[in-house]
């Protein structure tokens, strides 16, 4: 039967579509763990489309303080501000799905907001990466702003928690009239957590396969009442971080930044500029063996970030002697004093010390090449050997 659904395969072949049904839930939930983007984030929030990553599947819900689960939720993922999204599946062949589920997924709201501890959902996390053959740093660096560690993100996944912050995704290949219902209103009425549905339709034709997502229950009205009320943030771009930098400091120290910002478009894949209310910041991006790499973050405070804690996951300096090696070299620089304590962290070359002689920004800039050339040069990490040498590392 034609769906309406056309895909044009070559200029000369237009494929009709006919309406397919999963072959089972099970098919339907891998299909999820494996392409969260299923979930249609730029239809769930146009302005800051959401993305995911999958904490773990069938992940277990308790009643009590330390009591085993009673219930078991089919997905749990985290966006990019570190929203717990509960996502339940069902076809419509489920009967189930029509008010049994709504039941069942309230369950989960209220008792995981109060009995699931963050180190318990980062350990299922690192646990769910390390079966795909990834570590929890690679998947998090393609989730968050390189401004962003790992350990402000979880206490954001803290926070929302405790906040009662979570979305609730009822996902079916068709949601009935009834739940469309309960799910707007539920979304209306409860406040800060979200409720919508996805319904995902497949069309089969021709050999091709093709998948539509619907976001159901998404209102104006009740996307306003979610809106963060916090100071709104400023889009920077090149022009306003050294406009800003100008302002400031001397001109020697705006020369610098200049120089640093070059470098970056010169060198860099991409460039990503933060939104930061007070300070700007801008990083320039580099990939290899298709992972992401921000070494550094040109800031109008007045310092150029070395991300260390970044590092550690990369290919070529996930090895302790090699961050050493760079932690070396930075420090050949006259004025640029890193620490061994700081190869985790997020030390500052000073704008300043650069400034005070036009060689050592070019020294800096000699290290930055040799980053990125060692990048693109080495390995990527594999994430057993990776835990055995972090452990090391903190014995």
């Amino acid at each position: 039967m034609n769906s309406g659904v056309f895909v044009l395969k070559d200029k000369d072949t237009l494929v009709s579509m006919g309406t397919a049904k999963f072959a089972s839930e099970a098919d339907f939930q891998h299909l999820l763990a494996r392409f969260p983007e299923l979930l249609s984030g730029d239809q769930i929030d146009p302005s800051n489309p959401r993305k995911w990553v999958l904490v773990r599947r069938e992940k277990a819900v308790p009643s009590e303080e330390n009591g085993s689960g009673r219930w078991s939720i089919d997905h749990l993922f985290l966006d990019q501000d570190g929203v717990p999204t509960l996502v339940e599946v069902k076809r419509q062949s489920d009967t189930r799905i029509r008010r049994e589920v709504v039941g069942q997924m309230l369950d989960y709201a209220a008792n995981c907001v109060v009995y699931w501890p963050v180190q318990e959902l980062q350990a299922d996390f690192e646990a769910t990466c390390a079966s795909q053959g990834r570590t929890s740093g690679q998947s998090l660096s393609e989730l968050l702003d390189p401004e962003t560690n790992e350990d402000e993100f979880w206490l954001r996944v803290k926070t929302n928690l405790e906040a009662g912050r979570i979305r609730l995704l009822f996902v079916a290949d068709s949601i009935p009239t009834e739940l469309r219902r309960i799910v707007e209103f539920l979304n209306k009425q409860m406040n800060p957590a979200e409720v919508l549905g996805v319904e995902i339709r497949q069309f089969e034709g021709q050999g091709l396969k093709t998948l539509v997502p619907l976001v159901i229950g998404q209102t104006q009205e009740a996307a306003q009442k979610r809106r963060p009320t916090g100071r709104p943030e400023r889009h920077w771009d090149e022009a306003s971080i050294l406009e800003e930098i100008r302002n400031r400091y001397s001109e020697a120290e705006s020369k610098v930044a200049k120089r640093i910002a070059d470098w970056m478009k010169d060198k860099g894949d991409r460039l990503w500029f933060g939104r930061g209310q007070k300070s700007g910041s801008m990083a320039a991006g580099f990939t290899s063996n298709g992972v992401d790499f921000w070494p550094a973050l040109l800031w109008t405070s007045g310092g150029l970030e070395i991300q260390f804690q970044w590092m550690k996951q990369k290919p070529f300096f996930n090895e302790m002697e090699n961050r050493r090696e760079l932690m070396r070299r930075l420090n050949e620089i006259d004025g640029v004093h890193i620490l061994e304590g700081q190869l985790t962290k997020r030390p500052s070359v000073s704008l300043a010390v650069l400034a005070s002689n036009r060689s050592e920004t070019e020294k800096l800039l000699n290290v930055l090449d040799w980053v990125v050339e060692q990048y693109r040069s080495g390995q990527p990490p594999q994430p057993e050997a990776e835990t055995l040498r972090q452990q090391s590392e903190t014995e």
